[in-house]
């Protein structure tokens, strides 16, 4: 099934998507913020708030039912359908409007946190170009151990951070610092830190982290 959000019709389409910073049609550069399991694109766009990023148009969608898939992102990839591939496909439009609107893959920046990580690295993974940035807190990518990871193209050198507590209850380490090989195999720039004693959140240090790269997309 196509993962491009005009074709495919599942239950993350037609939904809000609530949106802050400048006007997609005048921005420099636009970031796709992809929310946690149980949270809200409200929830997720506190995050615009802590970068202060000039420049930017601050897209972020809304899952059907707080949730873009009903299990864990480490059950078999069929028992997450159909809101994986809706969710996927939903990244894709955004993009495809970002596009649209004037603004190159290059300077867009993906970004989510839990649940909202997992399927954005598994979007950049499947779709592997030279993105403004990809920032994943708290995630990794989608699927049960052993799951095959050849995926084509190249990120190009993409600056992409991974972070997460070392003992998150929903993470476990091991899969960050899978995904982060996968990931710098696909031509990324990544940076994969993990925080001793932190809870499933996001802390100070991933915000400047997530700064930084996006600085660094409209200079």
């Amino acid at each position: 099934m196509s993962e491009q959000g005009e074709e495919l019709r599942g239950p993350h389409q037609g939904l809000p998507v609530l949106t802050a910073g400048d006007p997609l049609a005048s921005a420099r550069a636009a970031m796709i913020l992809v929310h946690g399991r149980g949270a809200t694109a409200a929830d997720i766009l506190m995050l615009a708030e802590e970068l202060a990023q000039p420049g930017f148009a601050y897209l972020a969608p809304e899952a059907a039912n707080d949730a873009w898939y009903p299990n864990s992102f480490l059950a078999p990839l069929a028992s997450n359908e159909p809101g994986l591939s809706s969710g996927l496909a939903l990244i894709a439009s955004l993009l495809e409007q970002a596009n649209k609107a004037g603004i190159a893959t290059e300077r867009v920046v993906i970004a989510g946190f839990s649940q909202g990580a997992c399927l954005s690295l598994e979007f950049v993974a499947r779709h592997a170009r030279r993105y403004g940035g990809v920032i994943a807190l708290s995630g990794g990518l989608i699927g049960p151990d052993g799951t095959p990871r050849d995926y084509a193209g190249s990120l190009d050198d993409t600056p992409i951070f991974l972070g997460c507590s070392e003992i998150d209850p929903h993470i476990p380490r091991e899969r960050v610092l899978h995904s982060a090989e996968v990931l710098r195999a696909l031509g990324g720039r990544v940076t994969a830190k993990l925080y001793p004693s932190m809870g499933h959140t996001i802390n100070r240090d991933e915000v400047l982290v997530a700064r930084s790269i996006a600085s660094g997309v409209v200079v």
